[in-house]
């Protein structure tokens, strides 16, 4: 499958001036906040000031994306879905760069560019369905080999986490500056100075719990142990907190809570009784762990390689358009919620015991100032991503290659 030239698309769907703009800003490397930085910003920063920030920084990480989108193989960037996701992109590109020159201090252009975010964030709402969908597409209508199948995985996880960070900026300016901003709430934008863990923990059981009874007419209990409790400075025992986006934490769990309990009533329906599922919470000086472990039967280990490959799904799929929310299917709940523990440099990981259960541990960073965002730049070492030759094996299994799959060293992901 031939790869496309960068400006292809681009020339359709942006005009010289626009694309001139594309280029200036993608020569920029995205900034990545910490929580700490997202905190103090939130408490003290003026909205002039974030104006200031978001109206380059919003563009260079949307630059960034589109420049790389369009290293995609030529037929994945002629489905219908992904045109319309190229034109979404295009039109939001042109509509922030409009404020390069804007005055920060006057109140219309203030008010015009947090109508524009909004704008920009509804126009995005689907595009996690619509990437998928257009993926999709190229593989009921060509042959994907596996070289190109490896290039789509490496670009939707980059495309992805950089969604996730621009909604995150737009969500901190429209939370925090919108004209009926609630100024009243202890939350600083999403983030939530005093994230309740097991609140959030028991949210996800009970809403996930409500969609497994609807499909099933039962659904698994849960048991939470650990570190649910913590002491505070006064020495009094309270209840884990910690500083994060409890909509992002909620994500990863409801999606692990849902994969439980769909292999824990599968794997005993003809029982009685259906096996708790065991939250394990601990809190260390760098890391709060949560481990949901069920007896759902596991997942033998050449499947468990695929678990985070988007598109691949242990049940059968369901509609792209749903009359009610489905319980499983898609083959992107599990990558995202990775990438959603990744985003501020924590982690997700399987460990799956075949004929037995499943153990899913999320790992988030306790230190506002070590939880950095982590971001996608286009560059020469990405851009070979996408050209790189099918490497020759060098072991006797082809499909081995050797190194540790999913680790952090050095300051990337391997």
């Amino acid at each position: 499958m031939r790869f496309t030239p960068t400006v292809r698309n681009l020339n359709k769907l942006l005009d010289l001036k626009s694309l001139k703009m594309l280029d200036h800003y993608s020569q920029f490397n995205p900034s990545p906040l910490t929580i700490k930085q997202f905190m103090e910003f939130g408490r003290t920063a003026t909205e002039e000031e974030s104006f200031t920030f978001l109206r380059k920084e919003i563009p260079v990480r949307l630059s960034n994306i589109m420049k790389e989108i369009n290293l995609l193989p030529g037929n994945l960037l002629q489905m219908p879905s992904v045109l319309i996701l190229q034109d979404w992109y295009a039109q939001s590109f042109r509509d922030l760069v409009e404020f390069e020159s804007s005055s920060p201090n006057s109140r219309v252009n203030l008010v015009q560019f947090c109508q524009t975010l909004k704008t920009v964030q509804t126009r995005h709402t689907n595009v996690v369905q619509t990437m998928a969908q257009g993926v999709l597409e190229l593989k009921e209508s060509h042959t994907v080999d596996h070289q190109t199948d490896m290039a789509i995985q490496y670009f939707l996880d980059r495309f992805y986490m950089s969604r996730i960070s621009m909604r995150m900026l737009i969500h901190q300016h429209t939370l925090l500056f919108e004209p009926n901003a609630d100024k009243d709430t202890p939350r600083i934008g999403m983030i939530d100075p005093h994230c309740k863990v097991k609140s959030v923990i028991m949210e996800a059981f009970q809403n996930a719990a409500f969609l497994c009874e609807e499909y099933y007419d039962c659904a698994p209990d849960i048991e939470i142990k650990g570190q649910t409790l913590v002491k505070n400075a006064k020495g009094k025992k309270v209840g884990l907190e910690l500083v994060y986006p409890p909509p992002h934490l909620y994500h990863i769990l409801f999606e692990l809570f849902k994969n439980s309990m769909r292999a824990t009533v599968e794997t005993h329906s003809k029982s009685h009784e259906l096996p708790e599922i065991e939250v394990l919470v601990a809190k260390g000086e760098h890391d709060v762990s949560i481990r949901v472990s069920d007896q759902g039967g596991g997942i033998p280990r050449h499947i468990t390689d695929h678990l985070f490959h988007y598109l691949f799904s242990t049940a059968p799929r369901p509609s792209m358009t749903p009359t009610k929310a489905p319980l499983a299917g898609y083959g992107y709940g599990l990558p995202l919620s990775r990438l959603y523990a990744r985003y501020f440099h924590g982690d997700l990981i399987l460990n799956s015991y075949d004929g037995y259960g499943t153990d899913a541990v999320v790992y988030l960073k306790a230190l506002t100032h070590e939880a950095t965002e982590l971001l996608p730049v286009f560059n020469k070492t990405s851009t070979k991503q996408y050209k790189s030759s099918i490497p020759t094996a060098d072991w006797t299994d082809p499909t081995f290659s050797g190194s540790s799959r999913g680790t952090y060293r050095g300051g990337h992901w391997t």
